[in-house]
């Protein structure tokens, strides 16, 4: 009897045991739907806020005359709210990226129609336009700087712009013939790191001759004491049509950018630039989850995943069109906030 009694009590605590031993954790690269976008559809960049909410706007849909909108979801994808983009020149390309945040908490937002810098406060549903850029720019990525100021990157004119706080002008603060794009294809990402005091940048291609024309590269780009940029220098290029888009930095240091272009993947690089893996099949952008990788845009960290915004560009698939969030086993470095981020 006792040792029946004493079988059936090691019984129990093995069950005990293994209902109470945490989950395993996902395999490097596991992929899963976070959400669907919905219409106007074509996701460029996921802003994780620090109210602990997901935002992203919808991006440029060549031919529609439907306003962009910002929307809004909690940190396990459910989707809450959104608000539709006030002032848009429809008849031409328009879209709205969600770039950032002030300390206060409101969105900054690039409109592209009107090449401007826009905030909304969530609280209350009021847009502000802060800026506007040269006729012709293309406003793409922002970071906060050193001194309070916005560098927001151009997809067309080969400038990093920088926006000094309660400035209502942009300042063409660094060109480079290394950010001129061919085809069209031009600066992406940008991030600081105050660490080393320097911008990380991202350029989908480029026609200064350094290396063929449809490779893609990631940036550094110091900051000198005196608020002026040091000397361009390439961490990593990529492979012919990659198109290196928006990227997110980890604990490591490692740095995981989106490949818009014909691979349809995502890549870790090291913090000096060496490739370390990609994630999902190149061309077709398979990764095990139901929606394939398609024109995947920018890559932010939420606790040990990276959110990918996939905007199906060419396609124009409204079911491609989704964040998705692939597993990395670390967790993100939070983006340079400081305590004068304000517009």
């Amino acid at each position: 009897m006792r040792r029946l009694l004493a079988v059936l009590a090691a019984g129990v605590l093995a069950v005990s045991t293994w209902a109470s031993a945490p989950a395993a954790a996902p395999t490097k690269g596991t992929t899963t739907v976070f959400s669907l976008v919905p219409s106007p559809g074509f996701p460029a960049y996921v802003h994780v806020h620090t109210n602990g909410r997901v935002y992203s706007g919808t991006y440029v849909d060549s031919g529609s005359t439907a306003r962009s909108k910002v929307f809004e979801w909690t940190a396990d994808g459910t989707l809450l709210r959104s608000w539709t983009v006030p002032g848009q020149v429809l008849g031409e390309d328009h879209g709205v990226q969600v770039a950032n945040q002030t300390r206060d908490g409101e969105l900054v937002l690039l409109e592209t129609s009107t090449a401007s810098v826009l905030t909304l406060d969530t609280r209350t549903g009021r847009f502000h336009r802060v800026a506007r850029f040269p006729a012709g720019s293309v406003p793409n990525y922002a970071t906060w700087g050193p001194r309070g100021a916005l560098f927001v990157t151009d997809y067309a004119a080969g400038v990093i712009w920088r926006l000094p706080p309660d400035a209502s002008e942009p300042r063409r603060w660094f060109t480079s013939p290394a950010l001129s794009g061919a085809a069209e294809f031009g600066t992406t990402g940008i991030r600081y790191r105050p660490g080393r005091r320097d911008l990380l940048i991202t350029q989908q291609t480029s026609s200064d001759g350094a290396a063929l024309p449809t490779n893609g590269h990631l940036y550094r780009l110091p900051i000198g004491r005196d608020g002026r940029p040091g000397t361009l220098s390439t961490l990593w290029t990529s492979q012919p049509g990659d198109l290196p888009d928006g990227f997110g930095i980890g604990e490591s240091g490692h740095v995981y950018v989106a490949l818009a272009g014909l691979a349809n993947q995502l890549v870790e690089l090291t913090a000096k630039g060496t490739e370390v893996r990609r994630f999902g099949t190149a061309l077709t952008g398979d990764n095990g989850s139901p929606v394939p990788f398609d024109t995947p845009c920018s890559a932010t960290f939420l606790g040990r995943r990276v959110l990918v915004a996939n905007q199906s560009a060419i396609g124009g698939d409204a079911t491609h069109q989704a964040i998705l969030e692939v597993y990395v086993g670390e967790r993100g470095r939070a983006p340079y906030l400081p305590r004068n981020a304000h517009l």
